[in-house]
């Protein structure tokens, strides 16, 4: 799905960027120039980059060892 349409930066994009350290909102904005035209996608963004992060950081957890 497209997040940001002026820019045509989908949830993907949102996720790799996390992979690769995208922890904010300025950091897409930076990266992948998500809500510098319009601004309408920095809610839908925002989520989906916390949503990102969160998948990311459950999936890369370093197991426990006893």
């Amino acid at each position: 799905m497209y997040v940001c349409v002026c820019q045509a930066v989908t949830e993907f994009d949102i996720h790799q960027a996390a992979r690769n350290g995208a922890k904010t909102l300025m950091d897409l904005r930076r990266d992948l120039q998500v809500s510098v035209e319009c601004g309408r996608c920095a809610s839908c963004a925002r989520k989906c980059l916390k949503s990102a992060n969160e998948d990311f950081s459950e999936n890369h957890k370093s197991p426990i060892y006893a």
